[in-house]
């Protein structure tokens, strides 16, 4: 499994060791907390969605009526049926995910007992892909095949992490709370004010929190802050503003 080396290259590849578990070691936490970090994002953005739908909804029927109960009706509605649509969404694209990942886990394993011998060279093969030297790659075969080889074939053969792979329920459920809690701000908004003040405190308050949403899906993403904060609100305004409109134009006396 490698080519011959003179003495001085193998001392070199030895020495260098200690720095590629070290190395190793820093990039899995290095991953763990990028991975950390996206599921966080994932729930502002979730919660964006929910702001932005249900305050486009409560606008464009507080325009349309003053009726209290059928805004609710509407709020409601919308709070319910955008979190079933971004939870069986959220399902549907987890579970095609864990397929195919459980498919990789499968291929391994069947290559792993079919022919121990074949898994060690694709492994090793794969190290060298990644820039390893021979030494190194070997170092990183022998310790994969004394603790657990499936574990490390589909983590660098395919990027998959046998201890993250994502729970379709936990996934979906996740999903409906981030739209649900990003809902009540127009929802509440809208509810809890008197007709005059309904739709121009609901914008203030929409604003306000999409400012924020924009603000830490920005940090969390390293993304520029002042940009990410504008767009939010520009297509939260902009939701709002034709919603009204329509609602205003099929306004109705009940």
């Amino acid at each position: 499994m490698g080519v011959a080396k003179d003495a001085s290259e193998v001392l070199e590849d030895t020495t260098n060791i200690p720095k590629i578990h070290q190395n190793g070691l820093r990039e899995l936490e290095d991953k763990n907390f990028a991975e950390r970090l996206n599921i966080l994002r994932a729930g502002v953005l979730g919660a964006n969605d929910g702001i932005i739908s249900i305050a486009g909804v409560v606008i464009g029927v507080a325009s349309a009526t003053s009726n209290i109960w059928f805004i609710l009706i509407s709020a409601l509605s919308a709070i319910f049926a955008g979190a079933f649509s971004m939870a069986g969404g959220e399902y549907v694209s987890v579970s095609t995910q864990k397929d195919t990942e459980e498919a990789a886990i499968a291929k391994e394993q069947a290559l792993l007992d079919r022919s121990p011998e074949a898994a060690r060279e694709s492994l090793y093969q794969t190290f060298l892909s990644q820039g390893d030297c021979e030494t190194a790659a070997e170092v990183k075969v022998n310790q994969a095949f004394s603790k657990n080889p499936i574990k490390v074939l589909v983590e660098e053969k395919y990027g998959v992490d046998l201890d993250e792979i994502t729970n379709p329920w936990h996934a979906a459920v996740s999903s409906f709370l981030a739209f649900s809690v990003g809902s009540l701000p127009p929802a509440l908004a809208i509810m809890l004010f008197p007709e005059p003040y309904r739709i121009p405190v609901t914008v203030v308050v929409v604003a306000l929190t999409l400012l924020l949403t924009g603000y830490i899906s920005a940090k969390l993403g390293k993304a520029p802050v002042k940009q990410a904060m504008l767009r939010n609100l520009t297509v939260g305004l902009l939701t709002m503003l034709v919603t009204f409109l329509v609602g205003h134009v099929f306004h109705v006396n009940v």
